[in-house]
């Protein structure tokens, strides 16, 4: 697991390779803290494994939010830019099917490496539109 810190040492972009969830002996793994709006595990489970039924209750959450965001590549490979809370570009990381980047604070952007690349995009909501969404470097 890759992960890019502002100047000032905050996480701002994370990336997890699918040969790491692979790899991983815990059933397990936390990706993103619990402290975040968008939070992610790798499991890696047994035929046979099972939860307990359950569904999600209302919380409430602060009133100012930024967009949290990522991308799963499920075919294709895609190129991203991670850049600092200053918009300096903090690194580049080229992702394969099953790797999946965070963008918890500051800028970036994608290249798309080959045709018929196929990506699976989470992001926290509600979405209003772009001029309310993003502010571009």
């Amino acid at each position: 697991m890759k992960e890019y810190f502002s100047k000032t040492g905050e996480l701002l972009h994370v990336v997890k390779r699918f040969k790491d969830v692979k790899a991983q002996k815990d059933f397990r793994e936390d990706i993103i803290s619990a402290d975040q709006h968008i939070q992610c595990s790798s499991l890696k489970m047994e035929n046979g494994h099972t939860f307990r039924p359950h569904k999600h209750i209302l919380k409430a959450g602060p009133e100012i939010v930024r967009a949290q965001e990522s991308w799963v590549v499920i075919k294709g490979h895609v190129k991203c830019y991670f850049y600092d809370l200053d918009n300096t570009l903090l690194g580049v990381a080229v992702l394969s099917p099953g790797d999946v980047s965070f963008t918890l604070n500051g800028g970036h952007t994608y290249e798309i490496l080959e045709d018929d690349t196929i990506v699976y995009e989470y992001k926290t909501g509600p979405y209003e539109g772009q001029a309310l969404d993003k502010e571009f470097i």
